[in-house]
């Protein structure tokens, strides 16, 4: 079975990360939802790659804080795509959760999205755009999805629009 799983850091990712388990919803994509860490229970973050690779996951979403970490770690147990979500935080936070996701060594790769909720609602559409390469009904369907957020934009600015 194909699926997409999301990981995320501690409980406090998950309303950020649950928009990226409502895009899936919209499109009937397969997923799991996890929280594990790369720091406390690196044992589970490990053991939980393997299992999702046997069960067939095809991509990976990892969200993480601070010293964002867990998208590295699962990129170094799997070869299958890794997108890392930085999740905010005060002061610096979010800096150095961005650039614990985006720094990582040669042949260890982390696609990198945009802090917080951005960042969440575009794994999903990254992770589609994976899967859709072998699923033409999938491809389909964003391209749908791309023309109808268009013709929102077009009738949103037809609605205020003064033009000479």
């Amino acid at each position: 079975m194909k699926f997409v799983s999301i990981l995320m850091g501690s409980k406090s990712d998950y309303e950020i990360m649950q928009e990226c388990a409502n895009i899936f919803k919209q499109f009937n994509i397969k997923y799991e939802l996890i929280i594990t860490s790369a720091h406390r229970s690196p044992q589970r973050t490990k053991e939980y790659i393997k299992k999702a690779e046997e069960k067939g996951v095809q991509v990976f979403i990892a969200a993480a804080g601070m010293a964002a970490h867990l998208a590295g770690a699962v990129a170094a147990y799997t070869t299958k795509p890794v997108l890392g979500v930085p999740m905010p935080g005060n002061n610096l936070a979010s800096m150095d959760s961005l650039f614990s996701t985006v720094q990582m060594p040669s042949g260890i790769p982390v696609g990198t999205l945009a802090i917080g909720k951005a960042g969440a609602q575009n794994a999903a559409y990254l992770a589609m755009q994976i899967l859709a390469l072998s699923d033409a009904k999938l491809a389909q369907a964003l391209k749908e999805d791309r023309e109808a957020k268009e013709n929102k934009l077009v009738a949103d600015s037809k609605s205020v629009e003064i033009l000479l």
